[in-house]
């Protein structure tokens, strides 16, 4: 249940610095490609497309490393009684 709860928040903070890296791809994407900015085009390429891609890549690793952090802190595994 430890290992759930924690994948959970993982995925909120993972999907939140990968959709600002996903931002930040996205203006430097624009800026090396001089991407056109008539009408919008090149926000609507960085917020339409970078940032749920980043978010969604961000969220899914945060998950996969705060699930993968929980289940390898568990603690010695328990003790066998000696009858």
């Amino acid at each position: 249940m430890k290992a759930v709860g924690l994948a959970l928040v993982g995925f909120f903070l993972g999907a939140i610095v990968g959709g600002v890296a996903g931002v930040i791809c996205g203006l430097i994407w624009v800026q090396a490609f001089h991407t056109s900015s008539f009408e919008g085009y090149s926000g609507m390429l960085v917020f339409f497309t970078f940032m749920p891609v980043g978010a969604l890549i961000g969220g899914c690793a945060g998950a996969a490393g705060l699930a993968y952090a929980a289940s390898r802190e568990s603690g010695s595994p328990p003790q066998r009684s000696a009858e």
